[in-house]
């Protein structure tokens, strides 16, 4: 017997109907669940009109709208601040149990506790489950029940408890979806409504209704989408280990949009890679696949353990001596940190990933640790303005994985990246793209020059630049920083820190987990 009547299912970061941890724990204890998105509006405002993740958002409600669709359910939209919009449409709909998956950063806790107070003093149960993480809070500890401040023996311990835990099992919500509400079922009366819960529903709300324009999504969305590309990198994973950091190949899976907003469950990809990890050929690709997994659950655990790394007005190094550190400030600086954004650094490489960023919203996993190194460490700009940056940018913005890696970038974190490796640019480029396939397609203006000029053009003799039609200064521009001199001023800069972090260093980053300075 149901253990209760009517429930309704809060979607969030989950936007699928297979494999959905609170989607299958609503569907087996209710007799009929209720489907509900909520628009935040003090999400939206900030958002530039063209934002291209709320075209995706916007699709992949359209897809999971059409899939409850078919199942015989719909799904409810509602605007409004969610702490004041759930329990509105609990009350409308007449749920006496509300459904949801974890979420991790602080703010949403902070929420998730309000709606979580005011629904059980109404009586309604309330009950929220993992589906984000394979393993998460304190399920993967040190010996002595302490979180995790490394990466390496973090991914040894998550390995085995994912495996003695069956973590990568599924979810089979898909089986139970005859338990949606039918869509002929109730109609929410305005007048038990109020203005913090506007409902849409049954019709999704165009872009315009919400106050954006038409943009392309950064992908197909939608759950179908993501199971088609996961299908199509599976004969990838095999080489995965050796083409992931090459920007010009089409190397990784691309699936990161589709992980962030849940179109795709965590644990298919798990299993897929450890599926692969069996097989003798395919074992050192899906390993290191399975590893980024591992990553990803290692920074939604630091953030749950030290929620004051993403205070509201200001960000804090999770080493808190990195704090001290002077970062280059004043006009100067300034224009730094704007010929970064726009891409006019004079490093080609540099210069090519945040034209990639900016034109499409995603950047290549290697790139993003060099530009990030980059300005922390050859022009001294703080990271949090390059956190904020990405954050603007990322069509997977994901806060725990962008402020963990951004710490990463300027050594301030909690892996054990020593804070005096600095990446040579020319070095990376030349390594990572030595034919300049990636230079030439985001800085065409480069593409004549030859596979040694192209990565370093102001080091190019004057009749090599000629014969290509390039002035330095008119058509690329002259380097921002010497990288030699800079890296002197970063080992200076440091220095305040040097004693503390040499008592705390623990030898365990390696090339493949973190990247490798070349200085």
């Amino acid at each position: 017997m149901p253990e209760f009547s009517n429930a309704l299912m809060w979607f969030r970061r989950d936007l699928r109907t297979r494999d959905h941890t609170a989607l299958y724990h609503a569907l087996r204890a209710a007799r009929q669940v209720h489907c509900l998105f909520v628009f935040d509006p003090a999400l939206l405002a900030p958002l530039p009109a063209d934002d291209r993740r709320v075209a995706f958002i916007h699709a992949s409600l359209a897809a999971l709208g059409e899939a409850l669709h078919a199942a015989g359910g719909q799904l409810w939209i509602a605007r409004g601040d969610p702490a004041a919009a759930v329990p509105a449409a609990v009350r409308a709909l007449g749920a006496d149990a509300l459904f949801f998956n974890h979420d991790y950063e602080p703010a949403a806790r902070r929420r998730d506790a309000t709606i979580t107070a005011a629904l059980t003093a109404e009586g309604c149960a309330v009950r929220s489950f993992k589906d984000q993480a394979i393993l998460e809070r304190d399920e993967v500890l040190t010996g002595s029940r302490r979180p995790y401040s490394v990466f390496t023996p973090y991914k040894r311990s998550w390995l085995q408890t994912a495996a003695s835990a069956r973590a990568f099992d599924p979810w089979p919500s898909e089986r139970h979806l005859d338990r949606l509400a039918p869509r002929a079922g109730v109609v929410p009366d305005a007048a038990s409504t109020d203005a913090a819960c506007d409902f849409l529903a049954p019709r999704l709300p165009t872009l315009a209704e919400l106050g954006f324009a038409a943009a392309r999504a950064p992908t197909a969305g939608g759950e179908e989408a993501a199971l088609r590309m996961l299908e199509d990198f599976e004969p990838r994973i095999d080489d995965y280990h050796r083409t992931r950091d090459f920007p010009g190949l089409a190397a990784t899976s691309g699936l990161s949009v589709h992980l962030r907003h849940g179109t795709l469950s965590v644990r298919a990809l798990a299993r897929t890679a450890y599926a692969a990890a069996q097989s003798a050929r395919a074992r050192a690709g899906a390993e290191t696949w399975l590893s980024e997994l591992a990553w990803r659950d290692f920074f939604f655990q630091v953030l749950h353990h030290h929620p004051r790394l993403v205070e509201k007005d200001e960000h804090r190094a999770f080493r808190p001596e990195y704090d001290a550190i002077q970062w280059e400030t004043g006009d100067a600086a300034d224009d730094d940190f704007a010929a970064w954004c726009e891409a006019r650094t004079g490093y080609p490489l540099v210069d090519a990933a945040m034209r990639q960023i900016n034109q499409t919203g995603f950047m290549h996993n290697r790139l993003r640790m060099v530009v990030a190194t980059f300005l922390c460490k050859d022009l001294g700009v703080d990271w949090r303005r390059g956190e904020a940056y990405f954050a603007r940018q990322l069509n997977d913005f994901d806060l725990s994985a962008n402020n963990g890696n951004w710490q990463w970038a300027a050594s301030s974190g909690c892996d054990a990246q020593p804070w005096f490796r600095i990446f040579n640019p020319l070095t990376q480029s030349a390594k990572f793209d030595a034919d300049g396939t990636f230079i030439r397609r985001y800085v065409p203006e480069l593409a004549a020059l030859d596979n040694t000029a192209i990565h370093a053009p102001w080091l190019a003799k004057a009749g090599v630049l000629a014969r290509a039609g390039i002035e330095l200064g008119r058509d690329y521009p002259h380097p921002l920083v010497d990288h030699a001199l800079a890296r002197e001023r970063t080992l200076e800069r440091y220095a305040v820190v040097k004693s503390a972090r040499a008592r705390d260093a623990v030898p365990d980053a390696t090339a493949d987990e973190s990247g490798d300075g070349d200085d």
